[in-house]
């Protein structure tokens, strides 16, 4: 069932065999585009307001703590987890040497 299948080459290697002729092809010149003029209109600017400012300061304090919260919450974790192999790591050893002694 998954046995590879080795694909028979109907034309024995050798020469290639040519499948069809084609004819040279004449490309035309092509004529570039004039460049586009640049437009003269003023873009406009995006003006912050003293409340949209203090929003905007607020929401990026924001998510600075939720990020500063997850971070540290994810480096206690990862503190605890070394704490507890660290113990089991102890009384691991601690149970090998008093089989070696009991012998």
């Amino acid at each position: 069932m998954l046995q590879p299948r080795i694909p028979v080459n109907p034309l024995p290697p050798g020469r290639p065999i040519p499948t069809a002729r084609t004819e040279p092809v004449t490309i035309p010149a092509v004529v570039p585009a004039p460049a586009p003029v640049p437009s003269t209109t003023p873009r406009s600017s995006v003006q912050l307001t003293p409340g949209s400012a203090v929003a905007l300061a607020a929401g990026g304090g924001a998510v600075v703590l939720v990020v500063g919260a997850v971070l540290v919450s994810m480096l206690l974790a990862v503190a605890i987890s070394a704490a507890s192999i660290a113990v089991v790591a102890v009384v691991l050893r601690l149970l090998v040497r008093d089989m070696q002694k009991g012998r």
